[in-house]
């Protein structure tokens, strides 16, 4: 990972500084995917990068027609994975309106990423793209023992993807975004989810951070004292622990995991350890994410004023 120094301005692109990643979304974005290929077959044995990069080349392919021409004239695993990843982004933006169209998209989507699995059965990839659709699929199955609330969820094709990768951070994301209550889920198997799954995860691992998107998801700025949730012994403890474990690997990763140390820098500067705060935020760069200031107000608004507090430079500062 090589984060530049900040300059002043911040850089949201979620493509950050994999620059490989950044080139090919300008050329997806001109109607070309040679690179997105070159890219993708280069992360297959990193499934994380892999997962990371098929979504953001997704999110900059959705609007245009680009990977169904892709298919057409260059079918393999890259070009159905980035279909299966669109068609995804397509069905969520649907469901997300209520629009009629939402189960013909979703079944699409079902289809594709089930056809992008059979081109490279040891890529959880598409698996991971079925998982944030398992609301719409209506997967329910019974929850393992360890839970309090015993959440019926899409536990057996969590526990697929499982296998190829224990650790897989947008996996783990999007099976605990399926007990968000805005997706139909409720506060206490929310809770009870996210601890379930930072508890077994490796102290050094992000997905200790699970627990504080949980919390950013809770939000709620009319409650009394919301803003000093953060305060609490409990989620004190959280942020330093993850601190102190898992900040210090990320110099070895290959680019900067921008939303997990937004996370962190957020949780650290909200209990007012601004010390803490700054090293996560100086890890960050100039590199931001929109989450999870959003929740708070303007983003870069409520990141600027986080900076600002920890004695960071800031835009115009």
């Amino acid at each position: 990972m090589t984060t530049g120094t900040f300059e002043g301005q911040y850089v949201w692109h979620p493509a950050a500084d994999d620059r490989l990643l950044a080139r090919a979304c300008m050329d997806v974005r001109a109607g070309r995917y040679l690179s997105a290929r070159e890219i993708l077959e280069e992360s297959r044995g990193d499934f994380d990068v892999r997962a990371h990069r098929s979504l953001v080349l997704a999110s900059e392919a959705a609007d245009s027609d680009l990977t169904e021409r892709w298919l057409a004239e260059e079918p393999g695993p890259e070009a159905a994975l980035l279909w299966a990843r669109v068609a995804m982004l397509r069905a969520l933006r649907m469901a997300a309106t209520g629009d009629p169209r939402e189960g013909t998209l979703v079944r699409m989507a079902q289809v594709a990423c089930e056809r992008a699995a059979e081109q490279l059965p040891d890529d959880p990839t598409p698996w991971v793209a079925l998982l944030a659709l398992a609301r719409a699929l209506d997967y329910h199955d019974p929850a393992p023992e360890g839970l309090l609330t015993s959440p019926p969820g899409p536990w057996r094709l969590f526990s697929h993807i499982l296998r190829f990768a224990p650790w897989h951070r947008e996996a783990h994301h999007r099976f605990l975004a399926f007990f968000f209550t805005r997706n139909g889920g409720s506060a206490s198997a929310r809770w009870d989810v996210a601890t379930f799954l930072s508890q077994r995860a490796p102290a050094s691992s992000p997905l200790r951070l699970l627990p504080l998107v949980a919390l950013v998801e809770d939000y709620d700025p009319s409650a009394l004292l919301a803003d000093r949730t953060w305060e609490q012994p409990q989620w004190r403890s959280t942020s330093l622990g993850i601190s102190r474990n898992w900040l210090p690997s990320v110099d070895g990763y290959r680019f900067t995991p921008v939303l997990d140390l937004a996370y962190l820098a957020h949780a650290l500067f909200m209990a007012k350890c601004e010390f803490e705060a700054r090293e996560a935020f100086t890890a960050m760069g100039p590199y931001a994410s929109r989450m999870p200031w959003s929740v708070f107000g303007e983003p870069e608004e409520q990141l600027t004023r986080a900076r600002r507090m920890c004695g960071l430079p800031i835009p115009g500062g």
